[in-house]
């Protein structure tokens, strides 16, 4: 039987969370990305009538952050 010693132990969990991470880190910068590309998409939404209730249902943009968005038009 083999007995890692405890710097084995946290490098064995670092790789194991090191692929999901560098997915989700990926992953984060796009939503950023996609959220910069949303914004002026909003703001037209809101202007023409959209509600704050529908912009939400389509982009999944929380509520503050729909407001947030229609306060620096």
């Amino acid at each position: 039987m083999e007995h890692k010693t405890p710097a084995e132990m946290r490098d064995d969990a670092e790789q194991a969370m090191k692929p999901l991470g560098e997915e989700r880190i990926r992953l984060l910068a796009r939503l950023d990305q996609i959220n910069e590309e949303l914004r002026p998409l909003v703001r037209q939404a809101l202007r023409v009538e959209v509600s704050e209730r529908r912009i939400g249902e389509i982009t999944a943009l929380a509520r503050g952050t729909i407001r947030s968005i229609k306060a620096s038009a």
